[in-house]
């Protein structure tokens, strides 16, 4: 008898099916499984043996052979202990071996035969759903599951629940989706006194998703206007949410089933290691650059980051997704982002005040900023200075604009940019627009085009930074509503490249 289940071996966002079949044969007694396990899966069938010993059910005594088929794709992860017992229980015909066999399960097992909670339920069951499968899972995995509207999922507290379930004694109902988790209180613009010119920098960027970095001596407010930037974007749109969510699927990040309609803002510490940032480890896990799609990756400190780290950065910027290589498989990651950066002058962050400078003054800017290589310096879109502010400024400076105001403002960009781009494949913001596409949405009107023409011969732009500037000055006109670029657009995205 040959019993028959499905699951998911997990390659990145994606989820590919795996075909688990049990055969139950006349032999010496042995619990074999075959099929590139790695040692989670190995260890299933003792977590499998303890299960059904606690729902009073043993082992045949009979030579067990598991396939977990394709047999080249290797199988990492405990979520396979549920697929390996329900296509055992069909082998014995405990449960119809045609309830499971169109079934897309994941779990893990405890030794008492309850459900332990998995990673990767919400790709599982899109998976399912491309196939024409239903989905069990835990019953902790369920409301995340159920989001994929496509599929059924029964999501069971243990595997007796579940046997019971499948020999139709006591029918579970399917299980619902988790609420749409309401994002906490975001930070306020308001509270920033001063820094007026940083602040229209960042709504520029937050408009077109464009790469800002920010320089300022210690204590002038870079980090506090960076943690600011989730209150002036929109929410995700549905087909984001759910991508940025697959991904926090898989690394476990998803909390009670919610799906947050909130961009994803990471900061990691500039000690995190290259696999940390780009992703990677031993089964390749996701990073901070992919748990950042479709939301902000902030880098505080940006020179004191590891070189290597930050050349990693440059492909990633431009192309909008990362293949994590490692010699059985090459794994890739969205990551569209909007990387935010922050940096002192120099090392003593004094570079620009006399009274406080270090005795290397001006070598020690020059040598502290150089840490940041040239073409990753050219990937950045806006840069912007932040000055320090006296105390009687800031004592006296009238409150700011709130984050209200702004986020509306952006808000009506960014949507005009979606119109812009529908239909076409992997742009949806002006910081994704090129070639032709780029020549035809920026229309240079007036005095715009020499202007720009005399700027990049002075300035010496590359082409990357001459089309920076292009895409910049489309998002200042979209938020000024205005369809056609004019020369002060250029003006002020001119103005981002001439910081420093």
């Amino acid at each position: 008898m040959v019993g028959r289940a499905y699951t998911v071996a997990f390659e990145g966002v994606e989820a590919r099916l795996v075909e688990v079949q049990c055969a139950v044969a006349p032999g010496l007694p042995a619990f074999n499984l075959v099929g590139l396990p790695d040692k989670a899966v190995s260890e299933a069938k003792e977590r499998v043996r303890a299960a059904l010993t606690a729902m009073s059910l043993a082992l045949p005594a009979k030579r067990i052979t598991v396939n977990l088929s394709p047999a080249d794709l290797p199988k990492e992860g405990s979520h396979f202990d549920l697929p390996i017992a329900l296509a055992l229980l069909a082998a014995m015909e405990v449960v119809p071996a045609d309830a499971v066999a169109h079934q897309v399960a994941l779990g893990e097992l405890s030794l008492d035969g309850s459900l332990v909670p998995v990673i990767g339920a919400l790709p599982a069951a899109m998976a399912a759903a491309e196939a024409g499968c239903g989905l069990i899972c835990p019953k902790g995995c369920g409301a995340e599951a159920a989001w994929v509207g496509a599929v059924q999922v029964i999501a069971a507290r243990s595997l007796l629940e579940l046997v019971n379930h499948l020999s139709g004694k006591a029918v579970l109902a399917p299980a619902t989706p988790g609420m749409v988790t309401t994002p906490s209180e975001a930070r306020d613009m308001r509270d920033v006194k001063g820094q007026e010119k940083a602040k229209r920098a960042l709504e520029v960027a937050a408009a077109g998703r464009h790469h800002i970095l920010m320089v300022g001596p210690p204590g002038s407010g870079k980090s506090m206007l960076a943690r600011r930037i989730p209150g002036i974007l929109p929410p995700l749109e549905p087909e984001e949410a759910l991508e940025t969510s697959m991904i926090m699927s898989l690394a476990g990040l998803i909390e009670e089933g919610g799906i947050s309609r909130q961009r994803p803002f990471r900061d990691p510490h500039h000690t995190s290691s290259m696999a940390a940032i780009i992703g990677g480890g031993r089964s390749a896990k996701p990073g901070e650059i992919s748990l950042a799609h479709n939301g902000v990756l902030f880098l505080d400190e940006l020179p004191e980051f590891p070189r290597t780290v930050l050349e990693t950065l440059r492909q990633p910027v431009e192309s909008g997704d990362v293949v994590v290589a490692r010699a059985n498989a090459h794994v890739r990651y969205p990551c569209r982002f909007m990387l935010v950066a922050a940096a002192n002058p120099c090392r003593c962050g004094h570079l620009a005040d006399p009274a406080r400078a270090c005795s290397r003054v001006p070598e020690c800017g020059a040598d502290y900023l150089g840490r940041i290589s040239g073409p990753l310096m050219d990937r950045f879109d806006i840069r912007v200075e932040v000055p320090a502010l006296a105390i009687g400024e800031l004592a006296s400076a009238p409150p700011g604009e709130g984050s209200a105001a702004i986020a509306a403002r952006v808000a009506r960009a960014r949507a005009v940019q979606r119109e812009r781009y529908r239909g076409i494949d992997g742009m949806s913001v002006n910081a994704d627009a090129e070639g032709e596409i780029l020549d035809k949405v920026v229309a240079l009107a007036g005095g715009a085009q020499a202007l720009l023409a005399s700027a990049a011969n002075r300035l010496r732009l590359s082409a990357r930074g001459y089309h920076r500037v292009l895409r910049v000055s489309r998002t200042i006109a979209d938020l000024e509503g205005t369809p056609t670029v004019e020369q002060r657009h250029v003006a002020e995205a001119l103005g981002y490249r001439l910081a420093f």
